[in-house]
C-alpha cells in the first residue's frame, strides 16, 4: 500500500521557498508602484528596455549605416538598442508585396527603421495593432475609402500599406516635411495610445491634449494664420494634423522649434524624444 506524507512533513522545506515568493511578489509590486510614480512625475519611463540582444545580420546592418542618417546619430548604445527593436520588428511583422512587387531586405530594413525611429522613446514599441505591411510599387487604390493612396493605416485588417516609390521619396529629401512612412507609424501610434492604457499610451494622450489646447489660444491661431508653416492637410482633422505634425519634427526641428516652441516641446514630451539633438 502506498502512503503519502502528510502535508506538514513537508512545511520545512517548503517555507523558505513560500517566503521567497512572496518577497519576490512584493518586490515587484512595489517596483511597479515606484514605475508608475516616476512616470507620472516625470512624463517618461523609467527605463525603456529589459534586455537588447537581437542584432541585424551584416548586410542588413550596412543598410542602416548607409542609409538611414538617424540611426548614425545615436550613441553606441542606443545604437544597440535601435537595432534590437529593427530586428524585432523585422521578425515580428509580415512584409507582402502587392502588384508583383519583391520584397527585398532593403524594404524591410528601412520601414521597420522609421517605425522604429518614432518609437525610440517609448518602452511599449512593438506596434501590436500591425501585423502585415503591404507594400504596393506605387499608388495604390484603397477598399477602405474609394481612393488613391501613398499610404494607409488599416486597423481592422492590422496592416500597415505603404506606396514604395513615395516611401523612398520621403527619404531623398530629407527636409521638405514629407515622409509616408513617419505619417502612417503615427496614425497606428495614435489609435494605440487610444485604445491603451499602458504608460506610454498615458503619456501620449496627455500631451496631445496639451497640443490640442496650445491650437485654440488666439496668439497661436494667428500664428499658424500667418507662417503657413504647416500644410494645408494637417488641419483636416486633429489626427492627420499630429501625423503631419510627427513629420515636421523629424524633418525639419529646428524650424519647428523656433516658429512653435510649446507644441514642439509637448510633441518632445509625447514621444519622449532625447535622441540625436532632438
Amino acid at each position: 500500500m502506498m502512503h503519502f506524507l502528510k502535508p506538514e512533513a513537508y512545511a520545512p522545506w517548503l517555507a523558505p521557498y513560500a517566503y521567497g515568493v512572496v518577497l519576490l511578489g512584493f518586490a515587484f509590486f512595489l517596483f511597479r508602484v515606484f514605475e508608475n510614480l516616476y512616470a507620472s512625475s516625470f512624463d517618461k519611463p523609467l527605463y525603456r528596455h529589459y534586455f537588447v540582444y537581437k542584432k541585424l545580420s551584416h548586410s542588413n546592418l550596412r543598410i542602416l549605416e548607409n542609409e538611414f542618417i538617424f540611426y548614425n546619430k545615436l550613441s553606441e548604445k542606443h545604437k544597440k538598442q535601435f537595432q534590437h527593436r529593427v530586428a524585432q520588428f523585422i521578425s515580428e511583422k509580415k512584409f507582402v508585396g502587392r502588384n508583383d512587387l519583391i520584397i527585398t531586405e532593403q524594404m524591410k530594413v528601412l520601414i521597420a527603421a522609421v517605425g522604429c525611429m518614432l518609437s525610440f522613446g517609448r518602452k511599449n514599441y512593438s506596434y501590436s495593432l500591425i501585423d502585415f505591411v503591404l507594400i504596393y510599387p506605387a499608388e495604390f487604390f484603397s477598399t477602405v475609402n474609394k481612393n488613391y493612396h501613398k499610404g494607409e493605416f488599416n486597423p481592422r485588417e492590422k496592416a500597415l500599406v505603404l506606396s514604395w516609390k513615395d516611401f523612398e521619396e520621403g527619404f531623398a529629401i530629407s527636409n521638405d516635411n514629407l515622409n509616408v512612412g513617419i505619417h502612417e507609424f503615427m496614425h497606428a501610434m495614435q489609435l494605440e495610445a487610444k485604445r491603451s492604457r499602458d504608460l506610454d499610451s498615458v503619456r501620449f494622450a496627455k500631451q496631445f491634449q496639451n497640443i490640442l489646447k496650445q491650437l485654440t489660444k488666439p496668439e497661436v491661431k494667428d500664428q499658424l494664420d500667418r507662417t503657413a508653416y504647416f500644410r494645408a492637410y494637417a488641419f483636416t482633422n486633429q489626427y492627420e494634423f499630429m501625423a503631419v505634425l510627427a513629420e515636421y519634427f523629424f524633418e525639419s526641428p529646428q524650424d519647428f522649434e523656433r516658429i512653435f516652441p510649446k507644441i514642439y516641446f509637448h510633441t518632445k514630451k509625447m514621444l519622449n524624444f532625447n535622441f540625436a539633438g532632438y
